[in-house]
């Protein structure tokens, strides 16, 4: 079992600067009635957030408890890629969420919780936050964040959602080279302020739990325009990798209510699902 740490001891990051320890009070504190009955807790390291609250929840229940990590030895992102995280230098949380409708009902809640993302960066003033389908953030052309969503339950209802994300706050160049795509990280955006990571997580869930009561009682619709206002590549020629090595190019029309991208090519209309392709520009 995990223990909170509770220490306002600082740790250093991978670039040499001293950044304040994650603490479970300050966290708590600066949420305040935004929590909402979140449970927080705060772990030097784990193998993944995601893992260790998936563990759990076959024993457990894990609604509306927030696991955040120093540090990850294992951390994933969206189709079995590695995410890299180094303490004191970014932030890794995940979220467990209990929905009462089946899993086919959030298969747009990545692109929700991206959303969230973005809007609680933007109140944080860090502008130019976009959005790539269908669970990254980007700063112009560089990944700055990701969502991966995992979800267990019976079809009809209820499920559980166990929400990862993982965010760059100051990563040193040797680690942003090691990292198979171009990646930026908030010190980069706004390089004159330092970043407080635990008023920060603090905002980022507060902003979590609006937009998860919201999804649950009305699903993506109401957020879809919202989506669609901020992502990267909407009306714009791309070109989608399909798992079989064919690609499909076309203009970016959208997302549906379900998550679906849609692509205008030769006159069709073409949905592609969430977590099927991957996207990139011409």
């Amino acid at each position: 079992m995990l223990s909170a740490l509770r220490s306002s001891r600082s740790r250093q990051a991978s670039d040499g600067v001293t950044a304040p320890r994650l603490s479970h009070q300050a966290i708590v504190r600066a949420l305040g009635a935004s929590g909402r009955g979140l449970t927080i807790e705060v772990a030097d390291a784990v193998d993944s957030t995601s893992s260790e609250l998936l563990r759990r929840a076959a024993k457990s229940d894990v609604h509306r408890h927030v696991l955040a990590a120093e540090s990850q030895t294992a951390g994933r992102g969206r189709r079995g890629a590695r995410w890299t995280s180094v303490p004191g230098g970014s932030l890794t949380f995940s979220i467990g969420w209990r929905f009462e409708q089946g899993a086919g009902s959030l298969s747009a809640l990545p692109l929700a919780v991206g959303w969230a993302l973005a809007i609680a960066l933007e109140k944080h003033r860090f502008r130019g936050i976009e959005l790539k389908w269908p669970n990254d953030l980007l700063h112009g052309d560089a990944k700055l964040a990701g969502v991966l969503v995992e979800l267990s339950g019976d079809a009809a209802g209820p499920s559980l959602a166990i929400i990862g994300i993982g965010l760059n706050v100051r990563l040193a160049h040797a680690a942003q080279r090691a990292i198979a795509q171009p990646v930026t990280d908030l010190a980069a955006i706004a390089p004159e302020r330092s970043v407080d990571r635990n008023a920060l997580l603090a905002r980022i869930l507060g902003e979590q739990v609006r937009t998860l009561e919201v999804y649950a009682s009305s699903g993506f619709a109401s957020i879809r325009a919202a989506w669609q206002d901020r992502h990267a590549f909407h009306a714009k020629p791309v070109q989608v990798l399909l798992p079989d090595g064919r690609t499909a190019s076309g203009r970016v029309a959208g997302v549906d209510t379900d998550g679906a991208l849609v692509l205008e090519s030769g006159g069709r209309t073409l949905r592609f699902v969430s977590g099927e392709v991957s996207l990139r520009r011409p």
